[in-house]
């Protein structure tokens, strides 16, 4: 037998035993030298089959925090002009969407008493100015009595008078807790600017925003502190129309409104 007959038997030998192993299950071959298998890095997972891309959802817009806003707002109001820009241009508060105008102040700016009345009624916000109403004509007639005027062009005479909330709320309701916490920082920025020698805190609303606490009736006619200064409770002229046996306390107040500035 020649040298190559001998090699082709020898190679279909091989591919028989081969084809036999495969056969059995063999998926490998023997190597001369030994595989340690926990020496080999791990097989990267196969990927799978990719998904149809899902289209990007689109994030909300993010919710301003109004207290924040406000803050910073009224923080940047070097004068009055710019505060009263800031308070205009300020649009977190819903109580604006349904108001017909801003209303700001009036009177003298260096007047020493400054008079922060609740939010505005329906003639307060026809005009743009604070208490302009039945309530306001009361209010000027109680302080024309001890001899100080929104008019009046000597800051000796006179009194400066805003709001706590520079729109009026729908049927005239109560201000929420935080529709005032939202225009705090401009409240306390105006008496900033104003800085008068006492506040009057004509009703709950100021009151509550002063101090957080209620009940008019019973801090009435008592001096405390707000925002460093002197600040007097008063009764809203709207409950002395109402209920006229009140007005006594109400000059009791006034005097003693007159007394301090003395």
């Amino acid at each position: 037998m020649g040298i190559a007959t001998e090699i082709a038997e020898n190679w279909h030998a091989a591919l028989a035993a081969l084809a036999w192993e495969v056969e059995a299950g063999a998926d490998e071959t023997i190597q001369d030298i030994p595989v340690n298998r926990y020496e080999l890095a791990a097989e990267a997972p196969k990927p799978l089959a990719e998904k149809a891309a899902s289209p990007p959802v689109a994030a909300g817009p993010i919710q301003a925090d109004p207290v924040a806003a406000a803050r910073s707002a009224a923080a940047h109001a070097q004068s009055l002009d710019t505060l009263r820009e800031a308070i205009t241009g300020f649009d977190l508060c819903d109580l604006k969407k349904g108001a017909r105008n801003t209303v700001f102040a009036d009177g003298n700016p260096k007047a020493r008493v400054l008079i922060l009345g609740e939010a505005p009624g329906a003639e307060e916000d026809r005009e743009g100015r604070p208490f302009v109403g039945r309530a306001g004509q009361l209010l000027d007639r109680m302080f024309a009595a001890i001899g100080l005027s929104r008019t009046s062009p000597d800051s000796e005479s006179a009194f400066y008078i805003t709001n706590v909330m520079p729109w009026r709320p729908p049927g005239n309701r109560d201000p929420e807790p935080a529709e005032i916490a939202m225009m705090m920082p401009f409240v306390e920025r105006h008496i900033a600017l104003v800085d008068p020698q006492v506040i009057i805190a004509v009703g709950n609303t100021p009151l509550f925003a002063l101090t957080g606490h209620k009940g008019i009736l019973r801090a009435r006619g008592k001096w405390a502190q707000a925002l460093g200064k002197p600040m007097l409770p008063m009764t809203h002229p709207a409950y002395l129309l109402r209920n006229p046996a009140a007005k006594r306390e109400a000059w009791a107040d006034l005097l003693s409104l007159q007394a301090r500035l003395r």
